[in-house]
């Protein structure tokens, strides 16, 4: 599993690591069960905090992605098809909200940003 995190991109630390994570799993590049990486490990190979990593780990079980056994680290979980597609539907809609905020702003009318969705959607 490669993580990589950026001290310049403007996001925490432990927010970059969630993220990746999250999208290897949704992805279904780290399959139900597979370990990850000790907190310490992947703190130790990504030289920054345990309370860094710790605090992604504890994220991303909170939110189901994840689980840990004690003695013995975290797993990942099995995926539950209709939680993966509710995420992903909360997640468009967040960046579909941002993506009308902008357009408000700029004074692009409502239909001129539902004909840049379609270009988007149809690639």
């Amino acid at each position: 599993m490669n993580i990589f995190i950026s001290n310049t991109s403007g996001r925490a630390l432990y927010e970059q690591i969630y993220d990746q994570i999250k999208t290897l799993i949704l992805e279904g590049t780290l399959k139900a069960g597979a370990p990850l990486p000790t907190i310490r490990g992947l703190a130790k190979d990504l030289k920054i905090s345990v309370i860094t990593t710790s605090r992604a780990y504890a994220d991303l079980e909170r939110d189901g992605y994840i689980y840990s056994i004690v003695g013995k680290g975290s797993f990942v979980a099995e995926r539950n098809y209709a939680f993966v597609r509710e995420r992903n539907y909360q997640e468009m809609e967040e960046n579909l909200r941002k993506a009308v905020e902008i357009a408000n702003r700029c004074g692009i009318e409502e239909a001129d940003l539902i004909d840049i969705i379609k270009r988007i959607f149809r690639g």
